[in-house]
């Protein structure tokens, strides 16, 4: 396996509305193989939302630096970042994220559409991906019309169409019951193999954790893997 992925000395603060400054984080170093799925631990407030949103570049650091399969993201502008997001990182979150006005496969052919594919080629992938996840009979559907299991599948779709090398959840199977969670855990580690993908998946359940690789902890503004 070669590495795709690594932080240094990666530091994140945020200023407050009264003028004092909070530190999330400093000095994290990190890295992430090709193939490699890790869970990212932490109680609520730790910083692992922020620290997923840095490995993706959704977010600057305040210091250090994120290579992805080495490029420095920090020397990218907001084009260019915008551009690796689409087609070299897929995001799955805890909310979804579905345009309501949009049908399933509308949804899952956004990021094509917005890289400059055709329509045609958007929409016969964006079937093609929804077949993949079990939802080859909702493509119609508006995400109202589906449970919220169904809702991360179409996620999931969208965050694989454009053929990601990595993919990052933050917490995946947060708003899903144990049973719904456990199957969509089960379809991302399937579709991680059959991929090939660098994974990670930030989360506070341990039942999920355990199913990856390695295990990190983010606690009191430092990154430990668990022994």
């Amino acid at each position: 396996m070669s590495e795709i992925l690594r932080t240094v000395d990666l530091a994140k603060d945020y200023l407050l509305p009264d003028g004092e400054i909070l530190h999330v984080f400093s000095g994290l170093n990190f890295s992430l193989d090709r193939g490699e799925i890790v869970a990212v631990m932490g109680a609520s407030g730790s910083g692992k939302t922020t620290f997923l949103n840095l490995l993706g570049a959704l977010d600057r650091p305040t210091a250090g630096k994120v290579f992805l399969d080495g490029e420095d993201l920090s020397a990218k502008n907001a084009v260019s970042l915008a551009r690796i997001r689409n087609v070299k990182i897929g995001f799955v979150f805890q909310s979804f994220h579905l345009l309501p006005e949009f049908t399933a496969a509308e949804n899952v052919a956004l990021p094509m559409l917005m890289s400059g594919r055709g329509r045609a080629e958007a929409f016969r992938r964006a079937a093609e991906v929804l077949g993949e996840v079990g939802l080859a009979g909702k493509a119609r559907c508006r995400p109202a019309q589906l449970s919220g299991g169904e809702m991360q599948r179409v996620a999931i779709a969208r965050a694989l169409v454009n053929g990601p090398a990595v993919l990052l959840a933050d917490e995946p199977t947060g708003n899903l019951d144990w049973k719904t969670g456990e199957a969509i855990l089960r379809l991302l580690l399937d579709l991680h193999e059959k991929r090939g993908l660098a994974s990670v998946l930030v989360t506070h359940n341990e039942k999920v954790s355990i199913l990856c690789e390695k295990i990190f902890f983010l606690e009191r503004g430092a990154l430990e893997r668990a022994v």
